[in-house]
């Protein structure tokens, strides 16, 4: 190894996208404590980003790793493209602005895999209170002081997402505000990252100029880490590719914040994961934990319930997916933790084995089941950072999921037959009739499409197998830290924006 010069840190992040913007902002706080992030992108500079409209059309830009995955069985044997951030501020660049905390049994579940209440619904109230400036804060549910704008929309929501909400009202779906104070079935329009007209990303909220004025905050970019090297139980240095050509780090403490892919990929280049993936990927092991980059989960969407519009549709003041309605299978009326979810797409929104129609011209509803009990794996390929991943997330490869993902749709095709969307519907155009269940699962194997929420690959749990404890401390290791939605031991019910910013500001919280 040639190494062109060193650099110290008290915590190097790894990855300086929304948990790793959050916390290079709240570790920086204390003055004596010298902060590295490196980030694999640049700043972001392109405009589109801060257009909420312009939402879809960044994916695929060079801010944009577009990953791809295996070929899917379950999905009629497609690949699935999978865009997620390489900038600073991450995938909160690309995604739908979409701020959901997730249902209450949703953490419990994590309380539970963990055996440590930090996890829970109750004791995460404060912590998402204190990211979210929150039209509401102050009523001991939402935040109103927190770095986040979460925006609820009122007269700018689509005249068809309106007459979507009353459908969804008047099949016995409660009328929410807000999908954030602990009840998430319901019809509701969607809270979101924007302020003033424009998208915030963790980066706007987090980075701000007096935080990056620190002095000892520093934020490397267009670097990567192609590997940790380990001294017995500790992380000794990083090996970091960049601009600044071959650089070695050393730092007491190291926190990957890579995501769902790339902080359990790192762990695999370093010679730590499954025996039988790093002997094919050429990696000498170092330390054996079979679960590194398993348990990965996706959430997905049918795109979709398609109609032609009776009139014109006008075009999204907001993101286009302007409101989601959560409920129990089969029942609008049921309550508790939501099951499956509809949306509502003020646009022609199919996957790419449909034909949109015009812009203007008809509409979607988006449809998916909320806890996938799928499990799917990533892998490496080889030891160097431009040996592709592989990705396999196993979608829809259990009986629950493909029954589920029946009634979901049939749920969109109830509400988008309504009465109340009568106005705006000329004709079905997808998907047509469905006689069996096999032409059922054939149409949703053309449909899906995913909802960009990749997590899992590094769960935290209190069992023998998980590789990240309650404390985000990779077991193996003293001063390893995974904090990003790879130790999310299960998916929260929507977005998980906001839970992988709650994880951030957990371990912040905790950090000595």
């Amino acid at each position: 190894m040639t190494v062109e010069c060193k650099t110290n840190a008290d915590i190097v992040i790894v990855g300086g996208g929304s948990a790793g913007a959050l916390l290079a902002a709240r570790l920086s706080e204390e003055p004596a404590r010298r902060v590295l992030v490196i980030e694999a992108g640049e700043e972001p500079t392109d405009p589109d980003i801060w257009n909420p409209a312009a939402w879809p059309a960044l994916q695929g830009r060079s801010y944009d790793w577009d990953y791809q995955t295996e070929p899917q069985a379950g999905t009629a044997g497609r690949i699935h493209r999978w865009a997620r951030g390489k900038a600073i501020g991450g995938s909160s660049c690309l995604h739908a602005m979409g701020y959901m905390r997730g249902h209450p049994s949703d953490f419990q579940a994590w309380a539970d895999a963990t055996g440590d209440s930090r996890w829970s619904w109750n004791e995460l109230l404060s912590v998402f209170q204190a990211i979210e400036n929150h039209p509401l804060g102050g009523d001991c549910i939402h935040g109103k002081d927190g770095p986040l704008p979460i925006y609820m929309p009122e007269d700018e929501v689509s005249p068809v997402a309106r007459a979507f909400i009353e459908a969804g009202a008047a099949l016995g779906l409660p009328r929410l505000r807000g999908h954030n104070g602990g009840e998430m079935i319901g019809v509701t329009p969607n809270s979101l990252n924007i302020r003033n007209g424009l998208r915030v990303t963790a980066a706007d909220a987090w980075l701000t100029p007096d935080v990056r004025a620190r002095e000892n905050l520093t934020i490397l970019t267009g670097s990567q880490v192609r590997r940790l090297t380990l001294n017995g139980n500790r992380v000794r240095s990083l090996e970091v590719v960049g601009r600044q050509g071959l650089i070695e780090v050393h730092a007491d403490r190291v926190i990957l914040s890579a995501g769902a892919l790339e902080s359990p990929a790192l762990l695999m280049r370093s010679g730590i994961g499954p025996e039988d993936i790093l002997d094919a990927a050429g990696v000498r092991r170092l330390i054996d934990m079979p679960d590194v980059g398993r348990n990965l989960q996706d959430h997905l969407l049918g795109a979709g319930n398609l109609y032609a519009a009776r009139k014109h549709v006008p075009p999204s003041r907001l993101q286009h997916s302007e409101s989601m309605a959560y409920m129990r299978a089969g029942d609008f009326t049921g309550t508790g933790q939501p099951e499956i979810v509809v949306g509502c797409g003020v646009a022609p929104i199919v996957s790419e084995r449909f034909s949109a129609p015009a812009p203007g011209t008809a509409y979607s509803l988006l449809f998916g089941i909320t806890h996938p009990t799928s499990r799917g794996s990533l892998r490496i390929t080889g030891r160097e950072l431009g040996d592709p991943l592989l990705i396999d997330p196993a979608y829809l490869q259990t009986q629950r999921d493909r029954d589920l993902f029946r009634q979901a749709l049939e749920a969109a095709r109830t509400v988008g037959h309504h009465q109340e969307l009568a106005e705006w519907r000329e004709t079905e155009l997808l998907p047509g009739p469905l006689n069996t269940n096999a032409e059922i699962d054939y149409f949703i194997a053309q449909a899906v499409i995913t909802h960009h929420h990749p997590s899992g690959t590094c769960r935290m749990g209190k069992d023998m197998g998980a590789p990240v404890d309650a404390d985000l401390r990779l077991k193996a290791l003293d001063n390893l830290f995974v904090v990003d939605a790879s130790v999310m031991p299960s998916l929260t019910a929507g977005p998980i924006h906001a839970a992988v910013l709650a994880i951030a500001e957990t371990f912040a919280r905790t950090i000595n």
